[in-house]
């Protein structure tokens, strides 16, 4: 595939995941809520974890934002649902990876095992939009964070 299909390709992704994002809404019962905001373009997320015996059992987040924000949140609650927390963690370390530019060498993932989190691969050549990308990721730790 050349470099200009797989560009529309992971452009297409990023929006189907932005106009229908996947895990958009509350939980109900117990969990942990995290609210981050990027007050330079004014992105927020409210997101919700259900965390029960070292894994991430659900996730749902609510907010506002570019569609690489909020693409990248629901990218982000479909892989780490039914993980465990450390698991989960190491995910977010590959991607804000990722988004730097560093090898991913070093992580036990491959992109292709993360599905549709590699067509944000293209965030990092806009320093920009990282903290766009990187928002609810970082909400995920905070959150797993509380429940220590």
């Amino acid at each position: 595939m050349s470099f200009n299909n797989l560009d529309t390709l992971y452009r297409q992704v990023i929006m189907d995941h932005y106009k229908t994002p996947r895990n958009r809404g509350k939980l109900e019962g117990d969990h942990i809520t995290v609210e981050m905001n990027n007050p330079t373009c004014g992105d927020r997320i409210d997101l919700q974890l259900k965390l029960d015996d070292g894994i991430v059992q659900d996730a749902k987040f609510e907010g506002e934002g570019c569609s690489i924000s909020m693409a990248s949140a629901s990218m982000m609650t479909q892989v780490v649902v039914g993980k465990p927390i450390e698991e989960a963690l190491k995910i977010s370390k590959m991607f804000s990876d990722m988004m730097l530019g560093n090898e991913l060498e070093d992580h036990d993932y491959d992109l292709e095992d993360l599905g549709d989190i590699q067509a944000l691969q293209g965030v990092s050549k806009f320093p920009a939009r990282i903290k766009c990308a990187t928002l609810a990721w970082k909400a995920m730790e905070q959150g797993v964070e509380k429940n220590d």
